[in-house]
């Protein structure tokens, strides 16, 4: 669909900011933000109050019900012209420099990457699948995290062509604070701009004419809880118009055909939609898109390829874990009526299983660095159960005592959190003593680390030293900080051998390369072609451009970005 700017009321034309003459924040608007520091303890413990409110509240902040008051959905029709460019893109509100990285690559006219013969055309359509901010979302955090380094890739719509509409579906942290802000930034009426990209969408899911035949639905999935029924009589509606030689992309939240090996449950709400809505038109579903997991893999069937590439600017999620095959739907769902399970093989991914392997013994000195409020807070907890310890060896009467009121306490505690840092599933679900005797086992080893701690610290000058607890806090408790941060690296790695605390081991590094998002080419005789577009290094030095054109970036790289192929050759459909 096409829009001539003429005919656009003039509140609704795109702003044209003046350009920066510097990086600092009051001139770009925004605050570039470092990664987020996944392990932080405020933020783990603000992101699991906010994840407990949403699963308990979930139903009643719901507001896809809702959206009906925002007035008739438009047609999104593009399938005016022969052939047709779209981007995809998820995961991307998180450090500057990764997210900024992938936007300036996506605003750019066009790209060669390494391993393609031919230029590749900056997409008509921009699809961001999910997750477009981190840790929760809000206003501040959008605007410093995601829109703001999108707009200064691409600040004024291109001064030849027509400008690119963007569409989003809401992941898991969009829904942290029940859609709100997602809603006001990309369903809004008045200021529909996302930088040089124009919104569209009126709801938080979309359907969207392609050319040739070819049809972009966006679900969402509400964190994977259900698909609500406003969402369901719009695509039935949709459905009407979509005819049996049709082909369907459709966008996600989650890579739930790959989670489904674990939880059998989690593909149901996208194979519902599949057999209820879809498979009626007798349309083909070709190609499932999601975000979420934080790489690049794709998963080939018979007639169906599933992409997961969740790369735009969140931190790195292990490769080399990913199942070499899988069932779709899963045969031990517990759904009686679920389509006829399919299996799919691995095909590519990005980065390598060789490099994935070696990105887990980053670990080692990603983790102080990237999180030194974790290290801090394990070096307080090993300064208390050091001070406990030597309480109870030096008792009253200095008589030694194996275990006191205040020993117990930290123990109990100790147990306790590394129990719950692993995770345990519910019962029933595969896996689940593993990670009862791995959270054990950590535990254990904390407190094997106190008695060496406490065993120095008793036969060195420092314990005959007044004021002992300041001593202990200035002195012991850096160090025992240090080796307590390094003992937990240890099992992270040790445990992801057992498939446990994989996410935490990665996001415990926040590692800003090995990038990725989706190229995609609807070809005048229909055929779809998927480019992989792979970012191995991203940039980390960044220079204003104040007397360039107002369309193009603000910010340049001052090292050249060098994209490629994730997988040996494009994938055709």
């Amino acid at each position: 669909m096409t829009v001539d700017p003429t005919e656009v009321p003039a509140e609704a034309q795109p702003r044209i900011r003046p350009r920066p003459a510097s990086l600092d924040p009051r001139e770009l608007g925004f605050t570039p933000q470092a990664p987020v520091p996944w392990l932080a303890p405020l933020l783990l413990i603000n992101a699991g109050l906010r994840t407990l409110l949403a699963f308990l509240f979930g139903a009643y902040l719901d507001k896809r019900e809702l959206q009906i008051a925002l007035g008739p959905v438009p047609d999104h029709d593009h399938s005016a012209g022969d052939e047709l460019w779209l981007d995809y893109v998820a995961d991307l509100g998180d450090g500057f420099d990764s997210t900024y990285s992938i936007a300036y690559l996506l605003a750019q006219p066009e790209l060669r990457p390494d391993g393609v013969d031919h230029p590749l055309p900056r997409g008509r359509l921009l699809v961001m699948g999910g997750d477009q901010v981190y840790p929760t979302a809000s206003g501040e955090a959008y605007e410093n995290r995601s829109k703001g380094p999108y707009e200064a890739a691409m600040p004024a719509p291109p001064a030849e062509g027509e400008q690119p509409t963007l569409f989003a579906v809401p992941g898991n942290h969009d829904w942290y604070d029940g859609l709100t802000a997602f809603l006001r930034l990309f369903a809004r009426k008045r200021d529909a701009e996302f930088g040089g990209w124009r919104t569209e969408q009126r709801r938080s899911y979309f359907a969207v004419k392609l050319p040739h035949g070819w049809w972009l639905l966006g679900l969402d999935e509400q964190a994977g809880s259900y698909i609500d029924d406003p969402q369901l009589e719009y695509f039935q509606q949709i459905a009407e118009r979509i005819h049996p030689d049709d082909r369907i992309i459709l966008a996600v939240p989650a890579p739930t055909w790959v989670k489904a090996a674990d939880r059998p449950g989690a593909y149901d709400s996208v194979d519902y939609f599949v057999r209820k809505v879809l498979a009626p038109t007798g349309a083909q579903v070709r190609l499932m898109l999601s975000g979420d997991l934080h790489h690049y893999a794709r998963y080939s069937g018979a007639d169906r390829e599933l992409i997961t590439c969740g790369g735009g600017g969140a931190y790195l999620v292990a490769t080399h874990s990913l199942p070499e095959t899988i069932t779709v739907p899963p045969r031990d769902t517990l759904v009686r009526h679920a389509s006829t399970p399919r299996d799919y093989a691995i095909k590519g991914r990005f980065p390598t299983v060789k490099e994935s392997r070696a990105y887990t013994w980053g670990i080692f000195w990603r983790l102080p660095h990237r999180n030194p409020g974790f290290a801090t807070f394990i070096g307080i907890v090993h300064t208390l159960l050091m001070l406990t310890m030597s309480g109870a060896v030096h008792g009253e009467e200095s008589s030694p005592q194996l275990l006191t009121l205040p020993l117990g306490l930290m123990l109990a505690f100790i147990l306790a959190a590394t129990i719950a840092f692993s995770k345990p599933p519910k019962i029933g679900l595969r896996g689940y003593a593993k990670h009862w005797l791995i959270g054990i086992a950590h535990g254990l080893a904390h407190v094997a680390l106190g008695a060496l701690g406490t065993w120095l610290w008793l036969n060195s000058p420092l314990a005959t030293w007044e004021w002992q607890v300041v001593t202990a806090a200035v002195i012991y408790g850096p160090i025992a900080g240090f080796a307590g941060t390094e003992l937990l690296a240890l099992y992270l790695v040790i445990a992801s051998l057992f498939t446990v605390n994989l996410n935490e081991l990665f996001a415990g590094q926040s590692i800003d390369d090995s990038k990725s998002f989706l190229r995609l080419h609807i070809a005048p005789d229909g055929t779809l072609t998927v480019y992989p577009i792979a970012l191995r290094r991203v940039n980390r030095r960044w220079t204003a451009t104040p007397n360039a054109p107002a369309h193009s970036p603000w910010i340049e790289p001052t090292t050249p970005l060098r994209p490629h192929l994730a997988e040996e050759q494009p994938i055709r459909i």
